[in-house]
This record gives C-alpha cells, sequence and structure tokens, in this order.
C-alpha cells in the first residue's frame, strides 16, 4: 500500500464529532427506545409458563434387556436417565395422550415446541415448563403432563417409578416479552447505529473547514484566508477592520 493510500483516523477529532452531536445520538436512541416498547406492546405476545416438578426412583431399573443398579450418589448417571425420561416424554405417543386427556387444540408438532424440560441442578428431579399465551393453558397442560408422563415410563422402563414433586399453578406474571430488556436493545442499537453514521459521515467528509487541517494534514503554509461575509460575525470583523483602517489613513492626514 502507497503512503498516500493510507488513511489516517484521528480518535481525537472523531470523538469531538460524536460529542458535538451527542444531542443527535440521545435522540436517536430515545427514538428506537420508543419503538422497541411500541412493538413490544402491540405485536409481541405474552408468554406464560407452568412448571411442575417430578422426581424419579432409579434403583435397579432396566430398558428393555439391559439391567442399571444406580445409587444416590451416582448424579452423572441420574442425569443420563433424567435425559432417558425427557425423551421419553418428547415422544408423538406422550403427547398424544397429553392432548388427548387435556382436549387442547394443538398437533404433536405444536405442543413439542411448547415444552421444555431440564434436570434440577443434576438431581434425579427434573422440570416440565409449558409455554403458553393462556396462563390457565399453560397449567393445565404442565399438570396433565405431570399425570400421564409416569405411566408412559413405567411402560418403557421397567422398575421404574416417577412422582410428582410439585403440580404446576396458574402464572401470575407473563415470563416473555421484557419490555425493560426490549428498551435496553431499542436504546442500544440506536445508540451504535447514530454513532457509526456519525463517524461515518465524519470519515467521509473531504471538505477543509480551517487552516489547521492544511497545516496538520499536509504541512501547506497557509498564505491569506478569505472571510465569510456571510457569517454575522465575520461581517462585523470585516467591517471593524475596514474601520481601523480608514480611521487610520485619515490620522495621517
Amino acid at each position: 500500500m502507497n503512503k498516500s493510500d493510507e488513511i489516517e483516523i484521528d480518535v481525537l477529532q472523531l470523538a469531538q464529532a460524536l460529542w458535538h452531536k451527542v444531542w443527535a445520538i440521545v435522540l436517536v436512541s430515545v427514538i428506537f427506545t420508543g419503538c422497541a416498547l411500541g412493538f413490544t406492546g402491540l405485536f409481541v405476545t405474552p408468554m406464560y409458563e407452568a412448571e411442575a416438578l417430578m422426581y424419579v426412583n432409579s434403583n435397579d431399573i432396566s430398558v428393555g434387556s439391559t439391567k442399571l443398579s444406580i445409587s444416590a450418589a451416582e448424579l452423572s448417571a441420574a442425569q443420563s436417565l433424567v435425559e432417558t425420561y425427557i425423551v421419553i416424554l418428547n415422544t408423538r405417543t406422550t403427547l398424544n395422550d397429553v392432548i388427548e386427556k387435556s382436549e387442547v387444540n394443538y398437533t404433536y408438532e405444536q405442543l413439542r415446541e411448547m415444552i421444555s424440560a431440564e434436570s434440577v441442578n443434576g438431581t434425579e428431579v427434573f422440570s416440565i415448563t409449558v409455554t403458553s399465551p393462556d396462563p390457565k393453558e399453560s397449567e393445565l397442560l404442565a399438570n396433565t403432563i405431570a399425570l400421564v408422563l409416569p405411566e408412559k415410563i413405567a411402560s418403557i422402563v421397567e422398575g421404574s417409578s416417577a412422582r410428582i414433586v410439585d403440580y404446576a399453578v396458574e402464572p401470575a406474571h407473563k415470563a416473555s416479552p421484557s419490555f425493560t430488556k426490549n428498551a435496553m436493545i431499542g436504546f442500544v442499537v440506536g445508540f451504535i447505529l447514530s454513532c457509526g453514521v456519525i463517524i461515518s459521515m465524519e470519515l467521509m467528509d473531504d471538505q477543509i473547514h480551517d487552516s489547521d487541517y492544511l497545516l496538520q494534514t499536509y504541512e501547506i503554509p497557509v498564505l491569506a484566508v478569505i472571510p465569510d461575509l456571510l457569517s454575522n460575525q465575520s461581517s462585523n470583523d470585516y467591517y471593524k477592520r475596514a474601520e481601523q483602517v480608514a480611521k487610520g489613513r485619515g490620522n495621517k492626514k
């Protein structure tokens, strides 16, 4: 790359440009924050989560012809076993039974997208969470799963037993969306976008605004400066200097 092709970026100059346009940055950030809040309130459907807890007894159980003997201290084996029960939970036959018993109008695929399950702190207790736009429906589905799943597990994994630790209750507060989170995202996006536009405009600005730019960039001496007569301050200075010159000539005479 030739030296003439190199672009020098003055960080201080960019910082000054951002500071001079801080009002625009704040304005754009506030506008994006308002847009994010408006979009969240008008177009994002509130979702509710209901959670049921289940405990799985894993002592001397067998899957098919393979027997497993798991003690309470073997948490890693318990985690693997819980993952097996979660797979059984997400099967088509289990979810179709849940749909039939709860009498909801969902397909198997739709219901599977609404359910999440995971082990609680690596123990044999696992949580079943159902997300729905209707808080009562989320409670109904979570409790129906808690009732249907033990029978399904017992019919597939011999010697196992599952018990309900805690039934789901109707959620009093929505799980999503978060107005605070979306507002912060909107503010950050507006802030970054406005700063990026100002920096881009500053870097692409090829105009000469003052004599210092020529001295610092090209080391070209300034021989004369033409005042901007359209500016009130420049015109006032010009006329003051003209008056001083006229008075000086009058005194010489």
